[in-house]
């Protein structure tokens, strides 16, 4: 099942690291299939919550094992800290859904009462 890298970007300081960073993280992604789906700049908008103003980035992993053997991967490893250095995000692995998912589903994995 396809999976993904998400964060919630709160504030960036916007220096040589992170044009680094960018500039190499496209590399560190191709030999785990990864693609960017969403990354930050564009419209977005917060419909319940407290999103708040940070920017949002989605990467796209073929299955979880590859999202996961990118972000342990040494040539991520490596230009990580120009990210953390200067970035403040909340950063997930998620699992995504079968094809066809509905979301009735979800009941079956509830726990017992």
């Amino acid at each position: 099942m396809t999976a993904y890298a998400l964060a919630q970007v709160h504030s960036v300081d916007f220096g040589p690291d992170i044009v680094e960073y960018l500039e190499r993280i496209d590399a560190t992604l191709d030999p785990f299939g990864g693609r960017f789906l969403v990354h930050g700049g564009g419209r977005n908008e917060t419909l319940e919550g407290s999103w708040g103003q940070g920017g949002l980035i989605l990467i796209e992993f073929p299955d979880y094992e590859r999202a996961r053997a990118w972000y342990d991967s040494p040539a991520y490893r490596e230009i990580l800290p120009l990210r953390t250095r200067h970035m403040v995000a909340d950063v997930i692995l998620a699992e995504g859904v079968p094809a066809g998912y509905r979301g009735v589903e979800a009941l079956a994995k509830r726990p017992a009462r």
